[in-house]
């Protein structure tokens, strides 16, 4: 089975990164329960203050289906109807090789 990466670029609202990640702990703490998420991790950069940033990394296909409907994007909903602002900005990948894989 071949893994699949998600990269994302979340827009929030101007000042509420810090407020939208604590928001977003409860999406992380619900991926720990997914045992085909192997990475889902959050990010910020400092050069791009208004915006979230993840990285994740799924066993499979199916792994990412049970991620998209389970409680963690529930969550992560309500948080960016709060602090988001605008369409996110996503690409699934297929990873072809480095440390882990």
């Amino acid at each position: 089975m071949t893994k699949v990466a998600i990269w994302a670029r979340i827009p929030l609202k101007p000042g509420t990164r810090e407020e939208a990640a604590k928001g977003l702990q409860a999406c992380i703490d619900n991926a720990h329960t997914e045992a085909g998420t192997l990475l889902y991790i959050l990010h910020e950069d400092p050069a791009d203050p208004d915006a979230v940033f993840f990285y994740d990394l799924y066993a499979d296909s199916d792994a990412l289906t049970v991620h998209g409907s389970g409680d963690g994007m529930k969550v992560m909903g309500s948080v960016l109807k709060e602090f988001g602002a605008g369409r996110a900005e996503m690409r699934i990948l297929t990873p072809i090789s480095g440390k882990g894989l």
